[in-house]
């Protein structure tokens, strides 16, 4: 029997989760079993716990599902549980270095106690100093073991369930668990404190506990704050049928009201038509519950305990001043540029949202390009009755495609549209002065998949930091976002961890890619000739990506030298990242700049192979089943600058050449296309093309547009059942 088993619930936190399994795993001490405990195979937190387990046997996942909540999970952990003692550990906190061989240490001076509460810390999720709240109280407890009656302010009402260690015999004696419901800490931790007999305390921090940026979801306005009195009528009923007297009751009764009476004050928890009904409510528990001779605290808690007792719902809610207005003030009008479009503006965000209207933009107006020009072409065989406009910069209004509306930005009727849309979809984000109107859908696309650093992951590498501007202007764009799309599981994790926010994940694929799996063989060649590629050549698309520590384009290598080298039949299809209107002018018909081309998927599908660096073209690409090169020359500098979330050279998509004389002799000698190059680019595949299939814009578009609940979404097709787009080469050998 292990002497701990730690318990993770990981719904929700899957992009942390490996950090709170890592610090675990990490612990000097090692006589422990880990449960994770995950969403239904598949899912992101299950694939994470699967790894783990797959490397180390003290790794053991359970299930459970969403549906079941925080309490169900930590049940499910707790049944599958065989250690001395359990902690319940959060999945996106972590254990500090040391805490369990401090927990065992304190465990063999004390023998064995029903419950240990340790310290901890709770760390701010961006900047400021952690703070320690346990600390005061338990520094209050006795020194060695005591009862609960001897210090009944430590108490699991006040402290938190992943704050401790539990006797697993204990829990079983007396049938514990957590009750179902939210606020299930309040319910498991009264009825923790009135059965326990022996408790001690650890003064040192055991858990560093991550608050937020959205903050507790129990702090947010809804009907879930009933709950809180289910919590305490179920401890406060269990303390009765006990018959456990006024001096244990007494202080667990006023622990409990607290917290019932901090959210009957406050109202921002409550909808307006519930405070009334919870303060009722809240009576009708204070007066059947409240034990004999218990006097009131001093001063204003004091004082709205007699109100509650009294009923008077009027003067408690003038007490708290939850007259004053409950919603927060509205945001700042914004300052589009001109006095008069700034009125125009102001004036169209008073008129009602336009249910059928969607403003779409790809790259900050770069064109009619990427995911959102995918939507925006299902949407009109799917959702006609939706009316759709673009917004592009002024010098790429005559690259739109005939009959497609847009708008150039900055103009009047820009504004206008931003400003009535029900839908706005970017795969970057709209203007800072866009506001987000209460019954506006924001859809944010993404434009690949990451391996470097983004968004405040970036924080810690200056030059990527300096470029990159404010981090809380760019949460504020992130909190305009209802859904947001993924590719792949990864996708899904390093999003929740880069932008931080309430929305929801859409993992239906890139709808830019569906086009690799619905475009023909004649497809293929018809954009060969319109790209200029020689028939019965081997195009090899060169994508290098974006380097911070660069003020301008540089290809990375000698293109005319490769194809030398290569082989007669090789021509390069240069395209450069995004941020560059060309890539290279001039050179031999053998190198062809396709940098300008609207379509990044055209000139993926023309393309036989791949040779990028790290640009996120490698994930995309992948879908056809062609070969991949990586050409890694300067890795450990691109780490080091930009921060990536992989080791790529680990884990690549096919061969790594880290001179161009390897990259060439790839090429010369056949190995790019061998049969270990298709063996790591089925790994690859199999992580990474987990959601494209063909079908992911249908699916936003009856998901988003037309409201299509998600069990009606199409399910993504395995990707054995897949077939991609023929590449030319295999046209030309057949």
């Amino acid at each position: 029997m292990p002497r701990f088993s730690i318990i993770v619930p990981s719904h929700g936190v899957a992009g942390r989760l490996s950090l709170a399994l890592d610090s675990v795993l990490a612990q000097s001490f090692g006589d422990f079993e880990l449960i994770p405990v995950c969403d239904a195979a598949g899912a992101p937190a299950a694939s994470v716990g699967a790894g783990y387990a797959e490397r180390d046997c003290r790794v053991a996942p359970v299930h459970s599902p969403p549906s079941a909540g925080l309490a169900g999970a930590r049940n499910a952990g707790l049944r599958a549980a065989t250690g001395a003692y359990l902690l319940f550990l959060d999945g996106d906190d972590t254990l500090t270095p040391g805490a369990l061989a401090a927990l065992d240490a304190r465990l063999a001076e004390t023998g064995d106690v029903d419950v240990l509460h340790a310290e901890h810390e709770r760390v701010p999720w961006w900047e400021g100093e952690p703070a320690n709240p346990a600390a005061p109280l338990l520094a209050r407890a006795p020194q060695g073991v005591f009862a609960p009656a001897e210090a009944p302010e430590v108490t699991g009402v006040r402290l938190p369930a992943w704050g401790a260690a539990y006797r697993r015999a204990f829990l079983a004696e007396h049938r514990l668990a957590f009750p179902d419901g939210h606020f299930t800490d309040v319910g498991f931790g009264g009825l923790v404190t009135l059965h326990a007999e022996r408790v001690t305390v650890l003064r040192r921090v055991v858990v560093r506990h991550l608050l937020r940026r959205q903050g507790s979801r129990l702090n947010l306005p809804g009907e879930h704050h009933t709950d809180l009195l289910d919590q305490t009528e179920l401890v406060l009923t269990k303390a009765a049928e006990l018959s456990v007297p006024a001096d244990r009751s007494a202080p667990l009764f006023e622990q409990l009201f607290a917290a019932v009476l901090k959210t009957a004050a406050d109202p921002a928890r409550l909808p307006g038509g519930r405070r009334r009904a919870f303060f009722r409510r809240a009576r009708a528990l204070h007066r059947r519950h409240r034990p004999a001779g218990f006097r009131r605290p001093g001063g204003s808690l004091g004082v709205q305990h007699r109100l509650l007792e009294a009923g008077a719902y009027t003067a408690f809610r003038a007490l708290r001043g939850a007259n004053r207005k409950a919603s927060a003030a509205a945001q700042r009008v914004p300052r589009p540029r001109g006095l008069r479009t700034r009125l125009y503006y102001r004036r169209q965000l008073r008129r009602r949202i336009d249910p059928n209207l969607a403003v779409y933009c790809a790259y900050w107006g770069r064109g009619y390009a990427c995911n959102p020009a995918a939507i925006h072409a299902k949407a009109a065989e799917l959702a006609p009755h939706i009316r759709s406009v673009f917004l592009v910069e002024p010098d790429q209004a005559h690259t739109m495609p005939e009959g497609t509306d847009y708008a150039v930005i900055g103009s009047r009727r820009s504004w206008q549209v931003l400003a009535r849309a029900k839908y706005l979809v970017n795969n970057a984000n709209f203007a800072e002065e866009v506001v987000k109107r209460e019954g506006s859908v924001h859809v944010q696309t993404q434009h690949g998949t990451p391996l470097k650093k983004m968004g405040v992951d970036q924080s810690t590498y200056p030059v990527v930091a300096a470029a990159t501007g404010s981090f809380t202007k760019l949460l504020g764009r992130v909190d305009r976002w209802d859904h947001n799309l993924s590719s792949n599981s990864h996708s899904t994790q390093m999003w929740e961890r880069a932008f931080p926010g309430s929305y929801e994940h859409l993992e239906y694929g890139y709808p830019r890619n569906d086009v690799f799996y619905t475009a023909t063989a004649r497809d293929v060649a018809r954009i060969r000739r319109e790209l200029g590629v020689p028939e019965g050549r081997t195009a090899v698309l060169y994508a290098p990506t974006h380097r911070d520590y660069h003020t301008g384009f540089d290809a990375g290598l000698d293109l005319e030298a490769f194809c030398e080298d290569a082989g007669e039949d090789v021509v390069v299809l240069l395209r450069a990242h995004y941020f560059y209107d060309r890539g290279v002018r001039g050179g031999s018909g053998r190198i062809i700049d396709v940098t300008g081309h609207r379509s990044s998927e055209d000139v993926c599908l023309a393309a036989d192979a791949l040779i990028t660096d790290y640009s996120s073209i490698m994930f995309d690409y992948a879908n056809l089943d062609r070969p991949i090169v990586v050409y890694a020359d300067d890795w450990d500098v691109y780490t080091e600058t930009r921060g990536v979330y992989f080791d790529l050279m680990a884990s690549p998509p096919g061969p790594v050449a880290r001179t161009p004389e390897e990259l060439a002799r790839l090429f010369s000698d056949g190995s790019y296309a061998s049969e270990a190059s298709r063996a790591l680019r089925a790994a690859f595949r199999s992580r990474f093309c987990q959601f494209d299939d063909g079908r992911a814009a249908e699916r936003v578009v009856r998901r988003v547009l037309l409201g299509e609940p998600p069990e009606a979404i199409p399910p993504v097709r395995a990707l054995a059942e897949r077939v991609p787009a023929p590449a030319a080469s295999t046209l030309v050998r057949s």
